[in-house]
């Protein structure tokens, strides 16, 4: 049932067609008298559903055109609506036709009355698919925008043009990009030939071949190349508790040339002892100990030696047996005990040594060898160890430990083992050499071994011959033919704050010499002048010695003090 209630006042609309968006579209409608016919059959009533009342009269239909005009619309009278209202009482033609509430009943027709004339007979209406019809059968057709469909047709002009805008681009691309490859050639050029004429200038400096040095300037500047590489020197003492007798070598460390080098020093080397007497380096480590050597060692030959590492035989035979043997080459067959045994050790390459067989190698000296003989026969035994001992210094370190031994104070065990531990390093890889010091009849250095071991393989004066504020090294060379004077002067030395090296003795002179080789320690060799009495003329620069500042020849015209 619908609620919904009827105004019979509301005005009446019809459909009259769709908008461009498919909306209805409708238009008021005024209700017409319809004329009787008295031929026309009677008609059943229409029934319309409705919201509760009926209609009667069937809307007319017509196509909608949204641009065209809007035209009045003339009024339609449908047939048989006045025969189905006569006894309503509504008067036709006044905008009401229907009735509300009720049914449609039939109804006799009735007689036309001849108040007026007939009217005039409309046509049915128009709805929107008639029109379309009548449409196509005057050739036109009602096109939609949905009918369509747009076809992109190819431009062959338009694709040689997008070509061609391409090629274009990708030439001019092709240009900067070009240009731009050869400005960084032209750069990396000038700072290529920049760092070539830069390298080649440091390697002439560095080299002294540079015009305007002279020879004086490159050798102290070779001085100062050696003396500015860093080392570390130790002094081993190895102690032969069963023959007697020591042995002696500096384990050297050169952290710059990444080299290691073992320097053999024969007993017979000339030092001084603790009261400034001559001695020899084997009565030194007897008498004056560790602490006493090292620093006659360290005075004679300028260099800084950091401690004293004393090992006797057993803690040899220990070490040897700690780093699982050693392979080496011996030079010779050591004997055994009993006469008429096969020897210990035999002559041979590769040659595997126990720690009792190395002992009995290192501290071998055959019947009328020299003493450099088994000084080099230590030395391939300590190079040995220094090849199997790790080169990782906690592993070193407890290597030593495990020696149980006790040591110098100036090398505790982590220092020693730091120590060994570059050595092998350097022993692994080959980057290690043995080398004997050589000395003269007298104990003294000769100029060989300053040129090759003291300057070379020490760096000369190390330290620049002394640390700050340390005695000036001055060495004596006796050439006066009087024992007296070298004696003299080392007092005379001594008593003035001088560090006294005992040069040994030459062939006679009659002018005595004060020579210095850095044009910086001309202060110094003036003031040892003067100490031992001898005039400004004789000091001169020349050929020091390596292992002194100043360098004092007494000749014939010393005067020795009474």
């Amino acid at each position: 049932m619908n609620d919904r209630q009827y105004d019979p006042q509301a005005p009446q609309v019809q459909l009259v067609g769709y908008d461009e968006y498919g909306r209805p579209v409708y238009q008021q409608v005024q209700p017409q008298q319809q004329a009787y016919d008295p031929y026309a059959e009677p008609q059943e009533p229409q029934q319309q559903q409705g919201y509760g009342y009926d209609q009667a009269y069937v809307p007319q239909q017509s196509t909608y055109d949204p641009y065209a005009q809007q035209q009045p619309q003339q009024p339609q009278e449908f047939p048989g609506a006045a025969q189905q209202f006569p006894q309503q009482g509504y008067a036709t033609g006044d905008g009401y036709g229907q009735d509300y509430g009720t049914a449609h009943q039939p109804s006799a027709p009735q007689e036309p009355t001849a108040s007026g004339p007939a009217p005039e007979p409309h046509p049915a209406p128009v709805v929107p698919q008639q029109r379309r019809d009548e449409g196509a059968e005057k050739g036109e057709r009602d096109y939609r925008t949905e009918q369509f469909s747009f076809i992109e047709e190819p431009d062959e002009d338009s694709e040689d043009v997008i070509d061609w805008l391409k090629f274009t681009e990708s030439r001019s691309e092709r240009r900067e990009e070009a240009k731009r490859r050869g400005r960084n050639r032209v750069v990396a050029l000038v700072v290529a030939l920049a760092l070539v004429v830069a390298g080649g200038v440091g390697y002439l400096w560095f080299a002294g071949k540079l015009p305007g040095l002279s020879s004086s300037t490159d050798a102290k500047a070779g001085a100062t190349t050696a003396g500015a590489q860093k080392r570390d020197v130790i002094v081993v003492h190895l102690h032969n508790t069963k023959a007697g007798g020591t042995s002696t070598a500096l384990l050297v460390n050169n952290a710059t040339t990444k080299q290691g080098t073992t320097v053999l020093l024969p007993n017979s080397l000339a030092v001084t002892d603790d009261d400034g007497n001559r001695t020899t380096l084997g009565k030194s480590v007897d008498a004056d100990g560790s602490q006493g050597t090292r620093e006659s060692l360290s005075n004679l030959l300028g260099a800084k030696i950091t401690g004293t590492w004393r090992l006797d035989t057993p803690y040899l035979e220990n070490l040897v047996d700690l780093v699982g043997n050693i392979d080496l080459t011996t030079d010779t067959d050591v004997p055994a005990a009993k006469k008429g045994g096969d020897p210990v050790v035999k002559k041979g390459e590769d040659q595997t040594l126990t720690g009792p067989l190395a002992v009995a190698y290192a501290t071998y000296r055959g019947p009328g060898e020299a003493e450099a003989k088994q000084l080099q026969r230590f030395g391939a035994v300590m190079y040995g160890v220094l090849r199997k001992i790790s080169d990782d210094p906690k592993a070193a370190t407890v290597t030593v430990q495990t020696l149980a031994q006790i040591l110098d104070p100036s090398l505790p065990e982590s220092d020693l083992g730091a120590s060994l531990a570059k050595l092998a390093e350097h022993a692994k890889v080959g980057a290690y050499k043995t080398a004997v010091l050589p000395v003269q009849p007298d104990g003294t250095l000769s100029q060989q071994a300053t040129d090759s071991v003291v300057k070379d393989v020490l760096g000369g004066k190390l330290g620049g011959g002394s640390d700050q504020g340390s005695a000036v090294r001055v060495g004596v060379k006796n050439a006066s033919g009087n024992a007296k004077a070298a004696q003299s002067a080392q007092i005379t030395l001594v008593n003035g704050g001088y560090a006294f090296v005992d040069a040994g003795n030459t062939g006679t002179q009659a002018a005595s010499q004060v020579l210095y080789g850095d044009a910086a320690k001309r202060e110094n060799a003036v003031e040892v002048a003067k100490t031992l009495g001898l005039p400004d003329s004789a000091v001169k620069q020349g050929d020091a010695a390596a292992n002194a500042d100043v360098s004092v020849v007494i000749g014939k015209d010393y005067k020795v003090p009474k």
